[in-house]
């Protein structure tokens, strides 16, 4: 199951380097190739469960759309309401995924990943956390939680979040030159060279998973499941193949079969001019942990819609 909602496509200001229009682009491409697929829309978080990873003054300055000027240039967009709007529902979105996982397996929200959010401010197109969030409710519901963070930039604001917070562990793959510049401390951070492919990767994550699940054992995995590691990114600097990202669910989603537990991913990041090319990334790594049919996007690309796919 999918969670989606339009005001994930929340208007930012033009020229900006964050992808707006390819939400509605994923969900598009995910319908065509899985035309089975089970769409839900979520409601926005509230306050109380904000403020279990986030500071007060952050979170109201964030609910009013009132955030000081040099936290929005951090972020990198100004924090309209409607796109205060659009991080509520993107975290409400990603804790219905998880209830979803929970109750069949397996469960995507196609926004959220928003892992450079901090405790008392955003950074990098993020303005809420809603993996911490999400994972600190697991916890708060007695459950063990391993956040499994495949953006191409470290889950440094979820590291941070989630500092010292039991059984919550979290476990960043991603590439060690990339943003941030300093990076934070997540409970296992594996840093990958600039230009590393498919084998490399794989075998780091293979053995990164290994280490993770046996440290964490988790009731339930949240997945950041970022394309920007693609080779054709505008921001990646790494290397993966189409294959490599259908390898790259594989492994995460037979680790989790072999643990016996759910999982609920996030979209993350994916970088460049055409919404379309990075929707169909997109759908291809989701598919892939969903256990769904994902054909090769290259010959699948006269099949996939083309209308609605601008910026």
């Amino acid at each position: 199951m999918f969670v989606f909602h339009e005001a994930y496509a929340a208007a930012l200001p033009a020229g900006r380097r964050f992808p707006g229009g390819k939400h509605r682009a994923v969900k598009d491409a995910l319908a065509a190739v899985v035309p089975a697929a089970r769409f839900v829309e979520p409601g926005p978080a509230g306050r109380e469960l904000l403020l279990a990873v986030h500071g007060a003054a952050y979170v109201e300055a964030v609910l009013a759309a009132r955030v000081p000027a040099p936290l929005e240039r951090r972020i990198g967009f100004a924090v309209t309401p409607a796109v205060a709007m659009r991080a509520r529902l993107a975290v409400g979105g990603t804790l219905e995924a998880v209830a979803l996982a929970r109750a069949t397996g397996f469960a995507a929200n196609l926004a959220g990943g928003a892992h450079h959010a901090m405790p008392d401010w955003g950074a990098g197109f993020c303005v809420l956390n809603d993996l911490a969030v999400a994972a600190a409710a697991e916890v708060r519901a007695g459950r063990r939680v391993l956040v499994v963070d495949m953006d191409v930039h470290q889950g440094d604001g979820t590291a941070m979040c989630l500092a010292g917070v039991e059984g919550a562990f979290t476990f960043s793959i991603h590439g060690e030159r990339n943003f941030p510049v300093r990076k934070a401390v997540s409970d296992l951070d594996v840093g990958l060279p600039d230009g590393c492919g498919d084998d490399a990767y794989m075998e780091a994550l293979a053995a990164g998973l290994a280490a993770a699940f046996a440290r964490a054992r988790p009731d339930l995995v949240l997945v950041q499941a970022g394309v920007d590691v693609h080779e054709g990114d505008a921001l990646g600097r790494l290397a993966l193949s189409d294959a490599g990202l259908r390898e790259r669910s594989r492994l995460v989603r037979e680790a989790c079969l072999a643990a016996g537990v759910p999982v609920a991913a996030t979209l993350g990041g994916g970088y460049g001019p055409e919404p379309g090319v990075l929707a169909r990334r997109h759908a291809l790594a989701l598919a892939g942990l969903a256990g769904l049919p994902s054909p090769s996007l290259q010959d699948d690309e006269k099949a996939l819609p083309r209308a609605g796919l601008g910026a």
